[in-house]
């Protein structure tokens, strides 16, 4: 896919130039909250929402508009009965690669709306790199954690914004 940087990944940068590989796993058990409070689990998170969709603009690359990324976040929100405005946090898919985050990018402006000014946006990218199959269940954990710890993790490597993020990366932890 000739994605890989020649530096380190930098998310939503304005000099990013690719992905960095990382290595690591997620465990999650999901299961229905009549069954974890039977069995006296700690319940850490809901399922709320959920908005899935393919984007078959390229075979490697996103629309640049970020269409399918804007339909996923508007159909989790429908879902959970909760508005964009509503939304505070937003761990995002932040590759590193200049189509992807300016999609990606495009998707959130949008999707906030007048409420992009306040939706705090990050990426773990820039820290653990791409982990492929295991990105998912791992940056579930990290939002478990957002959630639980009242923490958000900063965007890594980030030196200078590109312009099309005009929401609020976090650059130290909070």
């Amino acid at each position: 896919l000739q994605a890989l940087s020649t530096t380190t990944c930098r998310p939503f940068d304005a000099a990013r130039d690719g992905l960095a590989l990382g290595e690591g796993a997620g465990l999650l058990a999901l299961e229905s909250e009549d069954s974890a409070r039977r069995r006296g689990a700690t319940i850490l998170g809901e399922i709320a929402g959920y908005g899935a969709t393919t984007d078959i603009h390229h075979l490697t690359q996103p629309h640049p508009e970020g269409a399918a990324a804007l339909a996923a976040m508007r159909k989790a929100c429908a879902q959970a009965r909760v508005t964009p405005e509503q939304v505070g946090y937003v761990n995002a898919h932040g590759t590193g690669t200049p189509h992807n985050d300016s999609s990606e990018a495009r998707a959130l402006v949008d999707f906030a709306g007048n409420a992009a000014d306040r939706l705090q946006v990050s990426s773990t990218k820039g820290g653990l790199g791409h982990l492929l199959g295991a990105a998912g269940a791992v940056e579930a954990v990290v939002c478990l954690m957002v959630l639980t710890g009242q923490w958000l993790p900063p965007q890594l490597q980030l030196a200078q914004p590109d312009p099309l993020c005009r929401f609020r990366l976090i650059r130290e932890p909070t």
